[in-house]
């Protein structure tokens, strides 16, 4: 009876964790009186084996990842890297692989994989690693080989053929493999050329490289193929402006650092456009709190805007601060010195 072997081995395992003697009579009459009792010892069951799954251990295809930030835009690619180990890595499928997948369904099971075949067949998906999907986060939105891709993380597939990949951005991150790869649930696909290399990659690597002020290249490299795509981020001042909105607007009601910074940075950042912004900014942290720091970036900013002696008037304001607070003011009295002289 199948229920009542399922039953014993949830004894067997209730048994071994709590330690206590459990007979199957027992089990099967309190099984029978309530359902909670399976409940709760499903509960202790799944617990034991969650904590298990969390002790990090050695696997033959190690984890690795990469990260570029583009502008504003921080990019991680998170993989494992299996090795050639002297096998075939590309081909078609044999014959009998496809028997049993529809489609472009993964072929990519070592437990099912006949010892003849290559590692990765043309025409199905592939995890585009080991393990674990890969995974590709990213946060702003970007183009990637000129087609936008939003904000957020990804599982990033490929399906691999001779003269052309398909590369594949799926909205289910966390996924094992591409066993439940489900293509209904594709955010992107793009096609690419793979290129024919002359040196053997032995573990398969993702780089970043080269970059450029808005956009940078990702290469996927294992044996002697490489897989390049580019990522560009559309309009790096308006991600920028984003980013430090987001920022500011999520920071503590007592952080006048966040302010400061993101005011200083647009001040400094000759775009006349964004001062005003970056002025609000700085009166919000002095507003929080009156530091020599935001201080002296105010009347760095007033003197910038041509407003003279406003700005002598907050640089006083802010060398007493300083003093009073024990902070070197040195540099910053050289310089009120010379915005007094106008030799700035």
């Amino acid at each position: 009876m199948e229920m009542r072997n399922a039953n014993c081995e949830l004894a067997e395992d209730y048994h071994i964790i709590l330690g206590k003697p459990i007979t199957e009579e027992k089990i099967m009459s309190s099984l029978r009186r309530s359902s909670i009792s399976l409940f709760a010892a499903l509960f202790v069951v799944c617990f034991a084996a969650s904590a298990f799954a969390q002790i990090p251990v050695p696997r033959p295809s190690q984890k690795a990842s990469v990260m570029q930030r583009i502008g504003p835009t921080d990019v991680t690619i998170t993989y494992s890297r299996p090795g050639v180990k002297g096998r075939k890595i590309w081909g078609d499928p044999l014959p009998g692989q496809t028997a049993k997948v529809q489609g472009e369904a993964t072929l990519d099971d070592q437990n099912e994989r006949p010892k003849d075949a290559v590692i990765v067949p043309y025409g199905h998906v592939w995890r585009t690693g080991a393990n674990e999907a890969t995974m590709f986060e990213v946060t702003n939105d970007v183009l990637i080989n000129g087609q936008k891709l939003a904000a957020g993380s990804y599982s990033l597939h490929t399906i691999p053929n001779k003269d052309e990949w398909t590369i594949v951005f799926n909205g289910t991150s966390n996924q094992w493999g591409s066993f439940n790869y489900d293509p209904a649930k594709d955010t992107l696909r793009v096609k690419v050329k793979p290129q024919v290399m002359s040196e053997n990659q032995e573990w398969l690597a993702f780089t970043i490289d080269p970059i450029g002020e808005d956009s940078a290249q990702v290469n996927i490299r294992w044996e002697k193929i490489s897989v390049p795509f580019t990522i560009k981020v559309p309009d790096i001042p308006a991600a920028t402006m984003a980013r430090l909105k987001a920022t500011v607007s999520g920071a503590k009601a007592d952080d006048w650092r966040t302010p400061m910074q993101a005011g200083n940075y647009l001040i400094n950042n000759q775009d006349p456009a964004d001062d005003a912004q970056g002025m609000a900014w700085l009166d919000q942290s002095i507003k929080i709190k009156e530091t020599f720091g935001n201080l002296a970036a105010k009347a760095n900013a007033l003197y910038k805007a041509g407003k003279k002696e406003e700005a002598v008037a907050v640089g006083e304001q802010a060398i007493q601060r300083g003093k009073a607070d024990k902070v070197d003011t040195t540099n910053f009295e050289k310089r009120l010195a010379d915005m007094k002289a106008g030799k700035i």
